[in-house]
């Protein structure tokens, strides 16, 4: 039996954040969160990374709290879509009402494909109210001299790219739950590993007894938690490798965007916040907001070491080792935009499987292309940039049957100039200049 949303609602009207702990014994760092739904669940999440990150010989109490009870307050999110209750009660701290404002429209926005997906309609107003029972901390002036970067690294494309400009900088980087290739794309670099342990089994278990389940905005989390991270570790620069392509809506004509904490809006909304709450010189940007998902396919396609070690494939990635599912719409996307600079042959070596030729993925391929009402729920490019890719696939005298459907019935003259910068962006000037040179000088 599944349950309403109107429902729950009215059943358990508020979750509680009892409690974080952050624990320094031993050889580990273990941070620990309590949430709890009255009468229904208690969650008990954590994370947990090695204390030899910690390289800050002026860690200030207060600031490393104040951080933790913040990377709580976005973990709660996987929790409280559970029955989105209309009151969150803080027991664990206090924030502001500029702070409420700021995690309000957090949970909103990234909640967009829940709400969508489960036909919820709720504005934020209405979403929930936050009650402070919890005391504030107060941060005084925290001497911080960080350096160098943190780039966090996922496995795919985009951050290998980020990665290799960035060659020579002091460099470290980071990962959730790391693979070995996650490993292998750090090409020898300091890897931080940071377990996320969330309560899996309990969130499984609700959602077969029909509570709510959905995504989050898994990219607010990384956000928060690399902070840490960064803190911990003394880093300046927390260097992501999100382009401007994610600020894309999913569903054609909303605001509802599967990658929200992929977008410039959340960048910036996190870099002012981390400014305002925390008070330390430690800036997060991504190198590629300026340029688009074909243009890193472009300089990717450049990087022939890495070719068959790296994977974007969500499905796939639930395998030991890591694979291609071939079957979904991010696999489909990825072969695209690598086929426009690749030849089939290269495609055929990286993924087995020349999925162009894949009538079974005609559905997906039709929502890349912007003939479906909304875009696939996955981090893909935008529909013109899709659509580019395919004109220069045609170009090469492909004739599988997507793009040759794609050539009957849909086709559509775009122009893209791979050689130019695209979108706002929170680049500093160093940093930008390489990205500016990579992307003009490119062959």
């Amino acid at each position: 039996m599944n349950h309403s949303f109107d429902e729950l609602r009215s059943t358990y009207n508020e979750i509680i954040y009892r409690s974080y702990n952050a624990s320094f014994d031993g050889e580990e760092i273990k941070i620990s969160f309590n949430f709890e739904i009255p009468n229904l669940v208690s969650f008990n999440p954590s994370i947990s990374f090695n204390k030899s990150i910690v390289t800050n010989k002026n860690i200030d109490d207060k600031l490393l709290n104040a951080i933790v009870f913040r990377i709580g307050l976005v973990e709660l999110i996987s929790y409280y879509k559970v029955c989105c209750p209309k009151n969150i009660i803080l027991e664990a701290g206090y924030i502001d009402e500029d702070e409420q404002k700021w995690f309000k429209k957090l949970f909103y926005n990234g909640l967009g494909e829940f709400f969508y997906k489960n036909n919820i309609e709720v504005s934020e107003d209405e979403l929930f109210t936050f009650i402070n029972k919890g005391e504030k901390i107060v941060i005084d002036n925290v001497t911080y001299n960080g350096e160098g970067n943190l780039i966090p690294i996922g496995g795919g494309k985009d951050s290998i790219v980020t990665f290799e400009l960035l060659k020579g900088f002091d460099n470290k980087t980071v990962t959730m739950n790391p693979k070995d290739e996650h490993y292998k794309c750090s090409n020898g670099v300091d890897l931080i590993a940071i377990k996320r342990n969330f309560d899996r089994e309990k969130l499984m278990d609700l959602n077969s007894k029909g509570y709510l389940n959905g995504h989050i905005p898994f990219s607010a989390v990384v956000a928060f938690v690399t902070y840490l991270v960064a803190f911990l570790s003394n880093r300046k620069y927390i260097v992501l490798s999100n382009e401007g392509s994610a600020n894309e809506s999913t569903v054609i004509g909303t605001n509802i965007n599967h990658q929200y904490s992929k977008s410039y809006e959340f960048e910036r909304d996190f870099y002012d916040y981390t400014k305002k709450y925390f008070k330390i010189d430690i800036n997060y940007f991504s190198l590629l907001r300026p340029i688009k998902e074909i243009q890193i396919a472009y300089l990717f396609s450049k990087l022939d070491n890495y070719h068959k070690i790296f994977k974007s494939c969500n499905l796939g990635s639930k395998e030991n080792p890591w694979v291609w599912c071939c079957k979904c719409p991010k696999c489909l996307f990825v072969y695209i935009i690598l086929r426009a600079f690749l030849p089939q042959d290269k495609l055929i070596d990286i993924f087995g499987t020349n999925m162009l030729d894949d009538k079974e993925l005609e559905n997906y391929f039709l929502e890349l292309i912007g003939e479906a009402e909304t875009k696939p729920f996955e981090c893909v490019g935008t529909i013109d940039e899709v659509k580019y890719a395919l004109n220069k696939i045609i170009e090469d005298n492909d004739n599988s049957y997507l793009v040759n459907l794609y050539k009957a019935k849909y086709y559509k003259a775009v122009d893209i100039d791979i050689h130019k910068l695209y979108y706002e962006h929170n680049v500093p000037d160093e940093y930008l200049n390489i990205l500016k040179e990579a992307i003009e000088n490119a062959k």
